[in-house]
Formats: structure tokens, C-alpha cells, sequence
């Protein structure tokens, strides 16, 4: 089993190289990906690593999805009819998780940020976006579909802190428990 440090310093080659142009285009997207129980100790290799990119001549920035998750329900003008309704049935999961995926998914949710993340570093040479906390986007929706949507909108290096298992070249299992997902069009490191 690999190591997470390996993996890393396995990932930054990968990035100092940069990606071939294949017949998809260039899309400079690199997973890192690492069994959902290593959440954590990703969490605590986050200073280190961005501080690592950092010494490389990447200027980091980065993107958590718990927070971006958490912004978008706050500021929609549905979520307290949301919590309201979940106050009424509090064990009814599915109609909530089905509202709040609703939510995350409008023009103003996730993909929008994201995408606005990436437009802002358009044109600055040594930006590379990290992007992290992906675990938050259970039971809403996988990282593969937002990817998928924003094809040739990746103009920097942008890095998946990804908790799944690696099932081929281009196959991943979200959480290590989501069915297999090959529609990912980046560079896997670890799994």
C-alpha cells in the first residue's frame, strides 16, 4: 500500500511534468486519492503540503467544498423552509437530502463557485487551486459530475483531495462505497 507522504511527492512530479495533450484536450486536473479512514490525516498534511506547492512556486489556493456546501445552503432563500420542513420529519433523510442536493445544485451552487474559483485564476502563471473536504459532497452528489460539467474550464493545476478507492486508470469509488465512476478525465495518484 502506498503511503500518503509517497503519494504526494509522487503528485508534485506529476504536476511539475504537466499533462500530455491528449484526445480530450489539456485539462490540468490531478486527483489525489486516499482511503476514506485517512480523512483526517489528509486534514493534518494540508499545512505541510500546500507549504511544499508552495516552495515549488505554486501559488496555492484553496477551495473546501464543506464550505462552499455550507455557504450555498445558508445563503439560499429556501433554507429555512428547509429546516422548518425538516423540523416537522426529522428521520425523513431522503426528502432532505434531496432538498438540500436540489439547492446545491442551481445555477448559484456548487458548479457556479467552483468555475468562479477557476475563472479568478485565469491568466496568473503559478496558481494552482486545491481543492478539499470532497467527503462533504455525501449524500449529494460526486466530484465526477461537477468535473464533467466544467470540461476546458480548468485553466490552472487544480488538485482533488479525493476519499476513495482507485479501481483502474481512470475508475474511482467515491468513499470506497459509491458504485464505480470511469468518467473522470485527470491524473489518479495514490488509491
Amino acid at each position: 500500500m502506498s503511503s500518503l507522504k509517497g503519494d504526494f511527492d509522487e503528485l508534485r512530479e506529476r504536476i511539475r511534468q504537466g499533462r500530455e495533450l491528449g484526445p480530450a484536450g489539456f485539462e490540468p486536473i490531478y486527483y489525489l486519492v486516499f482511503p476514506p479512514p485517512l480523512i483526517l490525516e489528509v486534514k493534518q498534511q494540508m499545512p505541510t503540503w500546500i507549504s511544499l506547492l508552495g516552495q515549488d512556486g505554486w501559488e496555492v489556493k484553496t477551495f473546501s467544498m464543506a464550505e462552499q456546501i455550507w455557504d450555498v445552503l445558508r445563503g439560499d432563500p429556501f433554507w429555512s423552509l428547509c429546516v422548518e420542513q425538516d423540523r416537522a420529519a426529522p428521520l425523513d433523510w431522503s426528502r432532505t437530502n434531496k432538498a438540500l442536493a436540489e439547492i446545491l445544485r442551481t445555477d448559484s451552487g456548487l458548479l457556479k463557485r467552483l468555475e468562479g474559483a477557476l475563472q479568478a485564476l485565469e491568466g496568473r502563471r503559478n496558481a494552482l487551486l486545491l481543492v478539499t473536504d470532497l467527503e462533504a459532497l455525501h449524500p449529494f452528489m460526486r466530484i465526477g459530475a461537477i468535473e464533467s460539467q466544467l470540461q476546458g474550464k480548468f485553466p490552472v493545476p487544480t488538485i482533488f483531495l479525493y476519499p476513495g478507492v482507485r479501481t483502474g486508470k481512470t475508475r474511482l469509488k467515491f468513499l470506497g462505497f459509491y458504485p464505480e465512476d470511469g468518467n473522470y478525465r485527470s491524473v489518479h495518484v495514490g488509491g
